[in-house]
């Protein structure tokens, strides 16, 4: 890489761990990160301690410049963002900018997302895709604009999802990918090589840049208790994709007498339900299983509410019926 495309300016924006890996992947390609942009410290734990984020941790660890506003729109944030002089900002797991903070780069504001979109445009596209039982997903590099998750886009790469495979187990998968993904984008946008694409409409419906036919749109809105409660009137393959979409967090729930029953691994058992719907049944030993509309799942990793998390025959040892 030439030394101009060292001297690339770049502001990163990310909290999670999920965005560490892709700030990674920058430093050890030596691109010249100026600042971070991350959340403020927040209280957490017992002792209710500032915590930073991993994001932070990883910028501090590298002596990379942080920023933690409260509001993206304070003047005295907006000076320093200015101040850098940035060609580029990426935005990796991090929140809505306002336009005057995305629009200032020369080169403009990229985001990683973790779907191929125009799918699973929102907050949640790792747990939705897997909630709703699909065979892929992937990772799309994009340049901010007005709507959530509707720019112009510049790479995407698909990935499998195993037909077993938890949100936190593609979370991962796709913290890989999305790093890599990422680099080819920056790489492409410093040599002027990579064209912008905008996301296509084909029949009135928008799908994937290299689908050929249409599809409806399925969206990835934020999670919110009610979406992880169980409702045993669903089918078996529901569920289950429900509990592998919601583990290890914020985790499918049900009601095992008068306490909450968190659920982060099932099996499937397809027979004709012997007890009515949502009952359950159990050799208080080694199985406990619910009735749905065409069979059983059956709780194989389970946190009971005050309790550890703890395998089936562990958790039946010791709880009272």
């Amino acid at each position: 890489m030439s030394d101009r495309f060292k001297d690339l300016r770049i502001i990163y924006m990310g909290t999670p761990d999920f965005a560490v890996a892709s700030l990674e992947v920058l430093l050890k390609a030596k691109y010249n990160i100026v600042a971070v942009v991350t959340s403020p410290d927040k209280p957490a734990g017992r002792g209710m301690k500032l915590q930073e984020s991993p994001v932070k941790k990883f910028a501090v660890r590298h002596h990379i410049k942080v920023l933690q506003p409260e509001k993206l729109q304070n003047p005295a944030f907006l000076t320093e963002l200015k101040s850098l002089n940035a060609d580029l900002q990426i935005v990796v797991a991090f929140r809505m900018l306002p336009e005057v903070v995305w629009n200032m780069p020369p080169l403009g504001t990229i985001n990683v997302h973790a779907s191929l979109l125009p799918q699973y445009r929102g907050a949640a596209p790792i747990n939705w895709a897997i909630i709703n039982g699909e065979k892929e997903t992937g990772i799309t590099t994009f340049k901010l604009q007005h709507e959530i998750d509707t720019g112009d886009i510049l790479l995407q790469e698909k990935i499998e999802i195993d037909k077993n495979e938890t949100a936190g187990e593609l979370h991962d998968n796709l913290k890989e990918l999305g790093a890599g993904v990422l680099l080819s984008t920056v790489e492409g946008l410093a040599k002027s090589t990579l064209q912008a694409r905008p996301q296509s409409t084909v029949n009135g419906l928008q799908s994937p840049l290299d689908s050929e036919q249409s599809a409806p749109i399925r969206t990835a809105p934020k999670i919110f208790t009610k979406t992880c409660k169980i409702d045993w009137n669903k089918s078996a393959s529901e569920i289950y994709n429900l509990i592998r979409g919601l583990s290890p967090y914020p985790t499918a729930f049900t009601e095992l007498g008068d306490k909450t029953i968190k659920i982060f691994k099932s099996e499937i058992e397809m027979i004709r339900p012997a007890t009515r719907i949502g009952h359950w049944e159990s050799d208080k030993k080694s199985y406990l299983k619910f009735a749905c509309a065409d069979g059983y799942i059956h709780l194989k990793d389970v946190q009971m509410e005050g309790k550890k998390r703890m395998n089936i025959e562990d958790f039946l040892r010791g709880y009272r019926f």
